[in-house]
This record gives C-alpha cells, structure tokens and sequence, in this order.
C-alpha cells in the first residue's frame, strides 16, 4: 500500500511540474497575450495595419475592423478620442455608393472613401460632430477608412492615394 501511495505522489509532482513554466516557455507569450493585443480594448473589434501609400510615402494605421452590419452601425459612436495612429475601417460588401453620418460621434473625423481600385475616391474632411447630414462617397466604395479630423490634409492623404489592408 506504501509503494502505491508513493507512486501516486511522484506521478502527481510530475504532472504538476509538467504543467509549470520552465526554461522552454522563457520569454514566450501566451495565445491570449497575442489574442488580446489584435482586439481592440474599448471596441473589441479586430484590429490589423491599414496602409495608405502615396508615391513612396507610406503611413500605417492601428486600424479597427468593422465588418458586420451592428459593428458598422455603431462605428466611433460616442468614442471620446482616436489616437493620430488609430484608425476604423468598414469594408463594404457588395461594393456600393456609401453615405455616412456622424450621430452620435463625439469626435471629428476625416470620412476616407475608398474605391473598388483601393485608391481613394474622395475625403470627407473634418465632419463635424453630430451633423446628421450624408456625407456621400464619389462612387462605389470598397471600404470607408475613418481617421481623426484635419489628419488627411496634415499628413497630406488626397484623392488617388492606395489604401491596403
């Protein structure tokens, strides 16, 4: 009966041992570490680099995925702040002439349409928070991308620029 017991114990520590870090997991992140960091804190939605390139320019932004209708219709509403490298970006599928709002958007943005080539069509600049009036896309749209308001025309984002994802 003592040998029993005895190997039980020893077959217990090996499991708890087995199940501890040790030198192999040094430095090593966790799944839900590199889970948690593609998923935005206050959003929850998916978040990957969005790039905007004009000739050798390239700009990259932390960049919030809104793909279905409810995450698309909530947008940045009621969001207080959008860091200059921060982004959302809604991909249309099917393709179509977009229109937005800013209902209940706190914070001014610049409204980015982009066409079925990923260059941009046309830039709703500085809408105004609010405004419930359409700010229209200039043709079919493959995404709208939404950056903080007055940030295209610093960092020089216009028409024709490619937007990749």
């Amino acid at each position: 009966m003592k040998q029993v017991i005895r190997t039980l114990a020893l077959a217990t520590l090996a499991l708890v041992a087995s199940c501890s870090p040790g030198a192999a997991d040094a430095g090593a992140k966790a799944p839900t570490a590199t889970a948690t960091a593609s998923v935005h804190p206050i959003s929850g939605l998916q978040v990957a680099p969005v790039t905007v390139t004009r000739g050798d320019k390239r700009l990259v932004f932390k960049t919030e995925f809104a793909r279905t209708s409810a995450e698309q219709a909530k947008g940045l509403m009621f969001r207080t702040n959008l860091a200059d490298d921060e982004a959302m970006i809604f991909l249309r599928n099917p393709p179509d002439r977009a229109s937005f709002w800013m209902r209940n958007t706190v914070i001014s943005l610049d409204i980015i349409y982009v066409g079925l080539d990923r260059r941009i069509i046309n830039i709703a600049a500085n809408a105004v928070p609010y405004d419930e009036t359409p700010l229209i896309s200039g043709g079919p749209t493959l995404a709208v991308f939404e950056i903080n308001g007055g940030l295209a025309a610093k960092l020089g984002i216009q028409p024709g620029d490619k937007v990749d994802w």
